[in-house]
């Protein structure tokens, strides 16, 4: 398993997305484009960045100031625990009411009543739990 957060953390994550039709061709249906940034909730700057161009990732990395269009954050725990056993559509409404995952960035409550965004996003957090 790759340590969270690392450049090597992230790409096999985009390499995961891309063959993931579940996740890359439902959200290129959508024309799905954003940059997203995840991290940990106590630091100001997100850790990893991943770009995505109508459902495609087209790269990902460690952040460098690009500006997020999401930006998910959690405790080191919360994320570690989402790594063995992936957030559903249920148990990520709950850790959004609870502040376990936070978005410094981006609409959560408008991304989780729209299935056609919220489903391969749920999906996209059983992709972590192959890394």
């Amino acid at each position: 398993m790759a340590q969270l957060f690392t450049d090597e953390w992230i790409n096999t994550l985009k390499d995961l997305w891309n063959e993931d039709p579940e996740v890359s061709d439902k959200l290129a249906e959508i024309n799905f484009s954003s940059t997203i940034t995840c991290g940990f909730k106590n630091e100001e700057d997100p850790r990893c960045v991943f770009v995505v161009e109508n459902g495609k990732a087209i790269s990902a990395g460690i952040y460098n100031g690009e500006k997020a269009d999401w930006d998910m954050r959690a405790d080191e725990k919360n994320w570690d625990k989402w790594m063995e056993k992936p957030l559903t559509m249920t148990s990520m409404g709950m850790a959004f009411a609870t502040g376990k995952l936070q978005f410094k960035t981006g609409d959560f409550k408008a991304m989780i009543k729209n299935p056609s965004m919220a489903v391969p996003f749920v999906k996209s957090f059983g992709l972590m739990t192959k890394i």
